[in-house]
């Protein structure tokens, strides 16, 4: 169990990610670079995300405690898998760079399925978290796989999927810079979404050999 202090830093650094994200150069740069788009998405999804639930998981706060059954991981898992598939899309995508409301949008429907996902496979009531915790396990697995899916559809396209993006000030492409995006999604969103999911596994079993050896 997470100390006060301790949920508080996980709150705030979650808080600055999100401020990093969404107010420093990230949202300029993505109307012209899909690399820097996949950049603020992961931060948002795959960093504020996990810490912002992580610190309120299992507190007063966690509206898992209070309504389980919308916080299911695997259905929110899901959730997740089609608004991140729909926002890159190249339709959806063009329009979330070129409009802010469109841009507003799309970044607060990854923050809202983010949190979904994260605080249902990490929060709960504690007297259930055994449970909870293996369809944590099924949920988080399920977002790396299809974040990483999508990353290797980005990295190895033989031809650039966002038309609008221009070329970088190295020189480089706009398919360079599509490969970088997915390379970006298969570094932080695959892993990070495993990562989740074997912390959960690992806990799991820390209890069960307690279990026994109590036993």
């Amino acid at each position: 169990m997470l100390h006060a202090a301790h949920r508080r830093w996980l709150l705030a650094a979650g808080l600055l990610v999100l401020g990093a994200a969404w107010l420093g150069p990230l949202p300029a740069w993505s109307r012209h670079w899909f690399s820097a788009h996949m950049l603020m998405h992961m931060a948002v999804v795959a960093v504020a995300a996990p810490l912002v639930a992580s610190s309120i998981a299992g507190t007063r706060a966690d509206p898992a405690r209070h309504w389980p059954a919308l916080f299911a991981p695997v259905p929110a898992s899901l959730l997740e898998f089609v608004v991140v598939w729909a926002w890159h899309a190249p339709a959806l995508h063009h329009a979330a760079r070129s409009s802010t409301a469109i841009v507003v949008l799309e970044q607060a429907s990854f923050l809202a399925v983010g949190l979904l996902l994260w605080v249902s496979a990490f929060g709960g009531d504690p007297r259930v978290r055994r449970e909870r915790a293996a369809a944590g396990i099924g949920g988080l697995l399920l977002a790396s796989m299809h974040m990483t899916l999508l990353g290797v559809l980005l990295a190895l396209a033989s031809r650039p999927l966002y038309t609008h993006a221009t070329l970088h000030a190295s020189g480089w492409s706009p398919l360079q810079d599509q490969h970088l995006g997915g390379v970006l999604m298969l570094a932080i969103g695959g892993s990070t979404y495993l990562a989740g999911g074997l912390w959960l596994l690992a806990g799991l079993l820390r209890e069960q050999r307690r279990a026994v050896a109590d036993g």
